[in-house]
């Protein structure tokens, strides 16, 4: 049956990686499909990592994985169910994984089928941030707000999902905005999610801060998702 290199290995996680998942996996006879589980794996990585050094492993994970073994549509759904849960929409990864017809004996995502008998294994990287993560300086720390001489733009609706709340927060947003200008509008609304904190995907890319909207394409009313880091102290909470 198919793995993949850098996946979990049965006698713990991943190499570099110690984790705590307690009551996250049970001991089920293979092949009994389970529904997703909304929690997240917590773990501690051995090097402490910054999110820039995670979305890098991250992404030399999902490059990589699929050339080794399995099917590439499989890992394709694994990836966006990865994202979906990591931004908090369960209901999403979960029609995902019934999609493609991916069985959960343990109703994680660490470890799984496909229809065919194929295993796959994803690390506790891909699925969420250690619980020693570094932080890092934001790029709004060093880039300007410099639309004064800019070109008018074209006002456009855009819907931001936050990670922390319930519902949409839908702005009225310059094309000619940067995403950094941006963030900051969100933070002037929304108590605890300073710019530094937030990162933008859309699509599946991550926006960096220095682009403009317009640069992003990103279709009136459509939405962007918002994932917050939670600062040491909420943490600890």
């Amino acid at each position: 049956m198919g793995g993949c290199i850098g996946s979990q290995r049965d006698n713990g996680p991943p190499s570099g990686e110690s984790s705590d998942v307690t009551g996250m996996v049970q001991h089920v006879s293979v092949g009994r499909n389970q529904p997703l589980r909304p929690e997240k794996p917590k773990w501690k990585s051995d090097i402490p990592l910054t999110e820039g050094q995670l979305r890098s492993k991250r992404e030399e994970f999902w490059d990589t994985a699929p050339a080794f073994d399995g099917r590439k549509e499989i890992w394709d759904a694994l990836k966006a169910a990865s994202y979906a849960l990591e931004t908090g929409d369960h209901a999403l990864a979960q029609a995902i994984v019934d999609g493609a017809s991916i069985s959960l004996p343990h109703g994680t995502l660490v470890d799984c089928y496909d229809e065919l008998g194929n295993r796959y294994q994803l690390p506790y990287y891909v699925l969420s941030a250690p619980a020693n993560l570094l932080e890092e300086a934001s790029e709004s720390d060093t880039v300007p707000d410099n639309d004064a001489s800019a070109t008018p733009g074209v006002e456009q609706p855009i819907r931001f999902r936050l990670s922390t709340l319930s519902h949409d927060i839908k702005l009225q947003v310059c094309t000619t905005d940067t995403v950094i200008k941006v963030k900051k509008r969100i933070a002037e609304l929304q108590v605890g999610v300073e710019p530094y904190r937030q990162r933008w995907f859309y699509a599946g890319r991550l926006l960096n801060d220095k682009l403009h909207i317009e640069d992003c394409k990103i279709p009136k009313n459509h939405v962007v998702q918002v994932i917050v880091s939670v600062s040491k102290q909420e943490k600890g909470s």
